[in-house]
C-alpha cells in the first residue's frame, strides 16, 4: 500500500524543489520509492492474473530540464506504466501518484502515423462499435468521456463534413480516472485501481482488432 509518508514526501519535496535539500533527506526518498517500486510490482501481478502484460515501468523522479523554461531538477509524483504484450495486444496502463492529483490514466496517448491513420481509417468506415463502446454507462461511470488532443477541423485526406469527424480528428484516444489522497491510502487501492483497468478491456479488445487487421479484417500479424 501508499503509505501517508510518502505522499508527506512528496508534499514536502514540491516546496522544496532543489538539489541540495534532495540530497539532504535521500533517504526519505528511497524509502518513498522503495514502497511505490513494491506497490507497482504488486499492481503488475494482479494485471497479470487477467491481462497479457509483460512489463511494468517506474519511471525516474529526476526531471530532464535541458529543454524545459521549468528548471525544477525533480518531479513532484511517482509515475509508473504497465506495458501489454504487443503487437497482438494494444494499449496500456499508467499510475500517477501525487498528493491532491492521483490517477490512473490508459488507452493510446500518442499513436504512431500508421496506427493513427488506421484508426482514423476505421472511424471513417464505421464508428458504431467505437460509440456502443464509449457511450455504455457502465463504462462511462468508471472511466467518464474519451479525451485526448485533436485538430481543429480534419485530418488530410479526410472530410471535415463526416459524422464520425469528432472522432476522426482526435490525435490521442486516453481516459483518466481521479482518486482523492484518502483512496490512495487504503490499503485495497490496488485492487480498486485493477477494477478499473478492467472496465477498459472491450475499448482494449476493439483497438487491438483494429491496429491489427487491415480494412477489410485480414489479420496483420
Amino acid at each position: 500500500m501508499i503509505s501517508k509518508e510518502t505522499l508527506d514526501f512528496l508534499k514536502t519535496l514540491k516546496n522544496n524543489n532543489q538539489r541540495d535539500w534532495f540530497n539532504e533527506h535521500k533517504k526519505q526518498f528511497r524509502t518513498a520509492e522503495a514502497e511505490v517500486k513494491h506497490f507497482a510490482d504488486a499492481l503488475f501481478a494482479i494485471l497479470r492474473t487477467h491481462d497479457d502484460v509483460d512489463r511494468v515501468k517506474l519511471f525516474r523522479i529526476y526531471r530532464d530540464v535541458r529543454f524545459s523554461a521549468d528548471k525544477q531538477p525533480y518531479k513532484t509524483h511517482f509515475g509508473m506504466t504497465f506495458h501489454r504484450q504487443k503487437p497482438k495486444f494494444r494499449g496500456g496502463y499508467y499510475l500517477h501518484i501525487e498528493p491532491g492529483n492521483s490517477f490512473i490514466a490508459t488507452g493510446f496517448w500518442n499513436p504512431e502515423k500508421e496506427d493513427l491513420n488506421r484508426i482514423r481509417k476505421e472511424f471513417e468506415a464505421d464508428d458504431s462499435e467505437m460509440r456502443k463502446i464509449v457511450n455504455d454507462k457502465k463504462f462511462q461511470a468508471v472511466w467518464g468521456l474519451l479525451k485526448g488532443d485533436e485538430v481543429k477541423t480534419a485530418p488530410k485526406g479526410f472530410s471535415k463534413d463526416h459524422p464520425a469527424i469528432d472522432l476522426i480528428r482526435k490525435k490521442q484516444f486516453i481516459f483518466t480516472r481521479n482518486f482523492t489522497d484518502k483512496e490512495v491510502l487504503d490499503p485495497e487501492f490496488a485492487e480498486k485501481a485493477d477494477r478499473s483497468f478492467r472496465a477498459i478491456r472491450s475499448y482494449f479488445d476493439y483497438m487491438s482488432d483494429v491496429l491489427t487487421t487491415d480494412l477489410n479484417g485480414v489479420s496483420l500479424l
